[in-house]
């Protein structure tokens, strides 16, 4: 088990972090050595790579506010549908 506590790191963070291990690997270091210069597991860091590749950091920033906008529009219409679904039952008589 380990002792680390889970870190959330911000898009901007993310974004550099990338340009860093890319530096790094560039310049002769092994990936052993990247990984913990950026004090990430491996799994985290191709994650990164798929999701924020060749981005800059303010686009992951816009990148970031988009899904957090989407993710409470999505909660909003589950809501309405929700209610919209116990209004027509009241309505009907059938509860």
């Amino acid at each position: 088990m380990s002792s680390k506590r889970r870190r959330r790191h911000s898009p901007e963070q993310i974004v550099k972090k990338l340009r860093d291990a890319d530096a790094m690997l560039n310049a002769g270091k092994d990936l052993a050595a990247v990984l913990q210069a950026l004090e990430v597991s491996e799994s985290t860091l191709e994650r990164w790579r798929k999701q924020y590749g060749g981005m800059k950091s303010e686009e992951a920033v816009r990148l970031k506010k988009l899904e957090d906008e989407n993710r409470r529009l999505k909660q909003l219409v589950a809501d309405l549908s929700l209610d919209n679904q116990a209004l027509k039952i009241v309505a009907e008589g059938n509860f």
